[in-house]
């Protein structure tokens, strides 16, 4: 009697059920043994994928900055002022869908987790500010604007305020707004609607 054919485990396929499951059911229900369940393989081949839950999370991080990086790029260009670092990043949030949803759940899986990721995530965060000069009008609209950005993209994506795709736009265009003329025009980015 032979070998039955060896099923092939697709990354790809486990981190978007592993993204359904905590957009789903929540980030306590991200376990490898659910995620085995719900692609219908064994824990093992999900351990054999990415070894542990850690390993997991840090895979569903990597994934989602792969593509807000090419978002953001796209928009910022290379070496931007710390200005267009904040408005690049506003605009790439606006825009993203798919990418967001992911970030989502790949937040909240992690901030449950261990404090490395913890620390992971606030570094991330820090970098998008940083350069800013919190003391110039410019830098503190900045600053402001960024805060509002993400205060948005919790609400909605959390599941915490519903939001049309229209009220999405003008929020973010009022968030755009807050920023001095000047800052726009220190290196400006293009409307990536």
């Amino acid at each position: 009697m032979g070998r039955g054919r060896r099923k092939t485990i697709d990354r790809e396929v486990l981190l978007d059920a592993a993204e359904q499951i905590v957009t789903t059911h929540g980030a306590a229900a991200l376990t490898i043994d659910a995620l085995a369940k719900a692609v219908g393989i064994t824990k093992g081949g999900v351990q054999y994928s990415f070894g542990t839950k850690d390993a997991l999370i840090d895979a569903m991080f990597d994934r989602w900055g792969v593509s807000y990086d090419e978002q953001f790029q796209k928009i910022a260009g290379g070496d931007p002022h710390p200005l267009t670092t904040v408005r690049a990043h506003i605009e790439a949030t606006r825009c993203s869908d798919e990418a967001s949803i992911a970030k989502a759940a790949g937040l909240l899986a992690a901030l449950l987790q261990t404090p490395e990721h913890l620390e992971s995530t606030r570094s991330w965060y820090r970098q998008r500010i940083a350069g800013l000069d919190t003391t110039t009008e410019e830098g503190r609209q900045a600053r402001l604007a960024f805060l509002a950005t993400e205060g948005a993209f919790v609400l909605r994506f959390f599941g915490l305020m519903d939001m049309t795709e229209d009220e999405w736009g003008d929020i973010f265009n009022d968030i755009l707004a807050t920023m001095s003329s000047r800052a726009s025009s220190a290196n400006p980015i293009s409307n990536q609607s």
